[in-house]
């Protein structure tokens, strides 16, 4: 059977498969019903039952495939991200022994009403002086935390903020314009390991690709029902939540984003979320 992906166009929801997208009846009325409603196990025969109309693809407009759910990041999955933020702080031992831990490291990232999707600015912090994009394999929960499928994500950072304490980890990860989702999920019901995808980052200042580097979420430190089952523990979503799952791609300690520059992330059988970077003032 075809990969079956969700798609979010004007605040409805559709199904895709191939290169055709369908409407959903009245009984699928968005993302947030079925996230809360449908087991994994009745995804993919519900979905097939209540197609709709037929949409032309290249037409289409996506928006980000979120709801009103709660997004979650977790930290230090891969080895390469606690190199990174082993330098940035100094050389402090603290991001060692994260990455260590039995325990992962989860914050909360954004909601679900404040996510950017595709095409939509990236923000960047006016009182932020090293600012990067971070591309992560984003994983989508059910009300149950079973896992749906994979969406990807860019979980922008303040590296500056980060680095001068770990206190300051909400400054650095939490604001405006911070979080982007898209351009799909792909429906992977019950999956209960990494794919075998590549993760690709483009970054391009004046048409001119600046920074390209790719990654595997196979690369993760972290296994994903041990990611699912920390987020989940005296902690309920019931319209379901996503995680971003961290980042194994880091550009040079010289390297710091700017407004204009645009971001790609690319994943395989997901697709492209391409945002363009503006600067995020005080208010």
């Amino acid at each position: 059977m075809p990969d079956l992906y969700l798609l979010v166009g004007n605040g409805q929801l559709f199904v895709q498969e191939g290169d055709t997208i369908y409407s959903l009846t009245d009984a699928i009325p968005s993302l947030d019903w079925l996230l809360q409603h449908v087991p994994v196990g009745d995804l993919v025969r519900i979905l097939s039952e209540q197609r709709d109309r037929q949409l032309d693809l290249s037409a289409f407009l996506p928006q980000a495939p979120v709801g009103q759910q709660e997004i979650w990041a977790a930290g230090v999955t891969y080895q390469r991200s606690e190199e990174a933020r082993e330098a940035e702080s100094s050389g402090s031992t603290f991001y060692s022994k994260v990455y260590q831990a039995h325990r992962p490291e989860l914050f909360f990232k954004a909601l679900g009403q404040n996510v950017v999707g595709p095409g939509e600015p990236v923000g960047i912090r006016v009182d932020a002086s090293w600012s990067v994009p971070e591309p992560e394999l984003v994983v989508v929960l059910n009300s149950r935390l079973e896992v749906v499928g994979f969406s990807a994500g860019n979980d922008m950072c303040s590296r500056d903020i980060e680095g001068e304490n770990p206190l300051y980890l909400p400054q650095a990860k939490i604001y405006d314009r911070s979080c982007a989702i898209g351009p799909r999920i792909w429906l992977q019901p019950g999956a209960d390991q990494w794919p075998a995808l590549a993760i690709r980052l483009i970054i391009q200042r004046n048409g001119t690709t600046i920074f390209d580097d790719t990654t595997s979420p196979q690369r993760m430190h972290r296994t994903l029902p041990d990611l699912v089952e920390f987020l989940g523990r005296c902690k309920s979503f019931p319209t379901g939540a996503f995680l971003l799952t961290g980042t194994g791609i880091v550009p040079p300690d010289d390297f710091t984003l700017q407004p204009g520059d645009q971001v790609t992330v690319s994943i395989d059988q997901i697709g492209e979320l391409c945002n363009p970077v503006q600067v995020i003032k005080i208010n």
